[in-house]
């Protein structure tokens, strides 16, 4: 079965919001290595309206060495929107009806990780159904006080810390697995 993981920036307050204006100052090498190793485990992007329309509409013109835009640009894409209509550009396909049954539908096809990167609404909605099952945090040695969070009032989730990384430049990697939520048994 195929995973679905959050890989997101995030401020140590929580912030996922707009980590092009404050992530780049520490971007490095190790880090590029890390989301280059990661786009390539994937065969798939799973991407709410906004984030879509952000990525289809500046990374169609990007070229790097490493290939990653490259791989960006051909992965097939979904995409959770009540408001687009099809067809859409950039090798994407709109989810359509139940996003919760049609994510469980991509997870049982055979095939590597699906991978979540942005999307405050669409995270939120699958971990309240427990469609994720990784969280890949870089946290950054940023406060900002407001803005969208990854973990928000009413969401509950009981995560299991795998990895822990520091990546330079006071920046930590931590990748949780899901595990059962509190109260719920084991199966």
């Amino acid at each position: 079965m195929r995973k679905v993981i959050v890989s997101e920036f995030v401020t140590l307050d929580g912030v996922m919001e707009a980590p092009d204006q404050w992530q780049f100052p520490f971007w490095n090498d190790e880090t590029e290595k890390f989301k280059v190793g990661e786009l390539f485990a994937s065969d798939a992007l799973l991407l709410g309206r906004v984030t879509y329309q952000e990525f289809a509409g500046s990374w169609p013109s990007i070229t790097d060495e490493s290939s990653f835009a490259d791989r960006m640009n051909s992965l097939p894409k979904f995409v959770a929107s009540t408001t687009l209509k099809e067809p859409l550009e950039w090798n994407a396909t709109l989810i359509k009806g139940n996003i919760a049954q049609e994510v469980s539908k991509l997870k049982q096809q055979p095939g590597q990780d699906i991978l979540i990167s942005g999307g405050a609404g669409l995270v939120h909605s699958l971990m309240k159904q427990d469609l994720i099952d990784e969280y890949r945090l870089l946290v950054y040695p940023i406060v900002l006080g407001s803005g969208k969070r990854l973990f928000t009032d009413g969401g509950n989730a009981t995560l299991k810390l795998v990895e822990t990384k520091p990546m330079r430049v006071d920046v930590v990697l931590l990748t949780y697995q899901t595990t059962p939520k509190i109260g719920e048994s084991h199966g």
